[in-house]
């Protein structure tokens, strides 16, 4: 599997983004150290991974302490060790069925779900202090045409962090 992680950290001089290798991690406390050390000061840090154009996890980090973590299908956890290492000790209850978002009221365009049998696991509301709502995660994680890095695109412009992100997919 192709796998992408990036780790956008908010510190005191604003965003900055770095590149993570989670090959060598063996689970989710190498993961939350490693996401500690990209900005130690940082109050808020994201990390997105993008496996194989088909699964995307995002975790949080809030103070270096509270890990929020959300994935846009359980299947990542069966089909890569880095999904099983991320998204395999989720505790919290699954997050809403695609099929829920017909249900749901947006504001933004809306655009049919691509994958009826995606199952997105984890807390989806964990960006929403950030402008981005549960409703708007899972509408874009099942829109039909998007891949996990358009996601991760529109996620991080939306929080304000776009151009560290595209910077770093550039260098």
């Amino acid at each position: 599997m192709s796998t992408f992680a990036a780790a956008v950290a908010r510190g005191k001089n604003g965003w900055t983004a770095s590149e993570l290798d989670l090959t060598g991690l063996a689970d989710i406390d190498e993961v939350v150290d490693a996401l500690r050390d990209v900005e130690p000061d940082a109050d808020l840090t994201l990390l997105f991974v993008e496996s194989d154009d088909q699964y995307l996890a995002v975790l949080r980090l809030d103070e270096g302490e509270d890990l929020r973590v959300f994935g846009s299908d359980s299947a990542f956890v069966d089909e890569s060790r880095i999904g099983s290492v991320l998204l395999g000790e989720i505790d919290t209850p699954p997050a809403l069925e695609i099929d829920d978002l017909a249900a749901g009221d947006d504001d933004e365009d809306d655009k049919p779900a691509a994958d009826p049998d995606a199952d997105p696991v984890g807390d989806a509301d964990l960006l929403n202090d950030l402008g981005v709502s549960s409703h708007r995660l899972l509408t874009l994680c099942g829109m039909e045409g998007m891949l996990p890095s358009d996601v991760t695109a529109e996620l991080c412009q939306r929080i304000g962090c776009g151009d560290e992100m595209e910077e770093l997919r550039e260098a």
